[in-house]
């Protein structure tokens, strides 16, 4: 059943991808924004016409790029009138929308219309920020805000069914991803816990933007942040979403246990067993044992920066983000075929 399940999906695999962007507005991104800015930057992928031209959208110097990413069509039409699923996606600490788009142009190639964002004060194109480290419940806001945003435009807007949404999303994203479908945040929780286990990697100072756990706990008691905070534990799950899929969830200590036992959409991780930045004892597990009928897999010797586009020669010279040594290619199909499987049953095949 899931082989052909999977054979109809990658059928569609061969047309065109196209990208388009939009700003949403999120009420919360002026106090994450170095700038201020109360915008939040939508990426848009989805099936493209026949014969819409491509171009690479690797990332890094022209002519020696870091990551390989993939190739869309700019501003491409759609290749019909469909009305699709649409999959919500939220990157990880510090990352981008495209640094993802290994994962979510291929669904997009699958019939999907695929809606990712840059959130605002984390993420690799501006300044990170304290408020955007760790306000992290906003980045759910974030994904409804850009969901709106894509349902407004009168081009993506009536291709998209609104009573099929998924949501995915890599590590900080994992927990955006339950955050989306029903968990409620408790981030002094993850604080304790990090207090008790400041050896655990999510309680680290991370490479994208070293906070100590000092630093995080002062600007979540500010004065200027007092309000987000009070409303850290409200609902933020996003109406419509059917289905949630978190790749190597981070931060699952800052989620109630209550909450992720209440969890009622079907929800599927996908983890690397050999993660020391979230480690999956800590994080993917807990939350794989609370949600009910949680789908779980386990990649044997992959790390959390696997799940990354694929990084160059050039990108292991440079950054540290690619030294983890296992091929990531192989990581990357599994965790399509995964998710292509596990939507196709979910939302239906697009």
């Amino acid at each position: 059943m899931i082989a052909t399940a999977l054979s109809v999906a990658f059928g569609a695999l061969a047309g065109p991808v196209g990208e388009r962007h939009l700003q949403a507005s999120d009420a919360t991104a002026a106090l994450r924004d170095a700038e201020h800015r109360t915008t939040v930057r939508v990426t848009v992928w989805y099936p493209a016409a026949e014969g819409a031209k491509e171009e690479r959208i690797d990332l890094g110097p022209p002519g020696k790029p870091l990551f390989v990413v993939g190739a869309v069509a700019p501003d491409a039409p759609f290749a019909d009138a469909k009305v699709r699923p649409v999959i919500l996606f939220s990157h990880g600490f510090g990352g981008t929308a495209r640094m993802m788009g290994w994962f979510g142009v291929p669904l997009a190639r699958a019939g999907y219309v695929v809606v990712a964002v840059d959130h605002p004060g984390n993420n690799g194109l501006d300044k990170m920020t304290t408020p955007g480290a760790i306000l992290s419940w906003t980045r759910a806001d974030d994904l409804a805000a850009a969901l709106g945003a894509a349902k407004a435009d009168p081009e993506i807007g009536p291709r998209i069914d609104g009573a099929k949404v998924g949501v995915s999303g890599f590590s900080a994203g994992g927990f955006t991803t339950l955050v989306s479908a029903g968990a409620r945040p408790e981030m002094f929780r993850f604080v304790a816990f990090c207090r008790r286990h400041p050896e655990d990697g999510v309680c680290r100072p991370q490479k994208e933007y070293a906070l100590s756990m000092d630093d995080a706990e002062k600007a979540l008691k500010s004065p200027e942040l007092a309000g987000a905070v009070a409303h850290a534990g409200d609902d933020h799950r996003i109406p419509g979403v059917k289905a949630a899929f978190a790749i190597a969830p981070a931060i699952v200590q800052g989620l109630t246990p209550e909450s992720l036992a209440s969890i009622k959409v079907p929800t599927a991780i996908l983890l690397g067993d050999a993660d020391p930045v979230a480690p999956p004892d800590t994080n993917g597990r807990v939350a794989a044992r609370m949600i009910p009928g949680a789908e779980v897999r386990e990649l044997p010797g992959v790390k959390h920066y696997d799940f990354l586009s694929t990084c160059t020669d050039a990108g292991r010279a440079v950054t540290e983000l690619c030294r983890d040594e296992p091929p990531q290619d192989p990581t990357h199909q599994a965790a399509i075929d995964m998710a292509l499987d596990f939507f196709g049953r979910t939302l239906g095949a697009p």
